[in-house]
């Protein structure tokens, strides 16, 4: 969803407890296919996660989305910075490069959206570990965490609204 040009109130607009159910309809469907399915994941992820990450922190933070699939960041802030978003529901994020400002959100199943990490990239790239053949380089949840209690507010964005979903 690009929401250039004046277009921020559609994320207002939404009914987010529609949203709501309907992740937990996913999360309903994942769980009976892995019933049905023992020993085989059917895990909730890729752009699907990617996506609802993206529009929820453009909710919370009041950013502005760049097109999907933009190079290098998701969102623009109030103060130009640019901003990659990342959703987990698991224990670790995968970042393939230095994000100018990085917001990193977490749901567990069932639970509401937490931020794990919310300031710049240079921590959490300088604490991730060594690039994994996929590109990617690891960092968990938890370690997130300690670095954003770390940061002091000024360097974070403010949270306009709290997690919809």
């Amino acid at each position: 969803m690009d929401l250039r040009d004046g277009e921020e109130s559609d994320l207002m607009d939404i009914n987010w407890e529609e949203v709501t159910d309907l992740l937990e309809k996913l999360y309903e469907a994942s769980s009976g296919l892995e019933a049905l399915f023992p020993g085989r994941k059917f895990t909730l992820d890729g752009h699907l996660v990617g996506s609802i990450g993206e529009v929820v922190a453009a909710y919370m933070f009041g950013l502005e989305l760049m097109p999907a699939s933009n190079l290098g960041y998701d969102a623009l802030s109030a103060d130009g910075r640019k901003v990659e978003i990342k959703l987990t529901q698991g224990t670790v994020i995968g970042i393939r490069h230095q994000a100018e400002h990085i917001i990193v959100l977490h749901r567990s199943r069932g639970g509401p959206i937490r931020v794990a990490y919310n300031g710049p990239g240079e921590p959490i790239w300088s604490a991730a570990g060594s690039m994994q053949r996929n590109g990617a380089r690891q960092i968990s949840v938890r370690k997130l965490a300690r670095l954003d209690e770390s940061l002091p507010e000024a360097r974070k964005l403010p949270i306009l609204q709290q997690a919809p979903v």
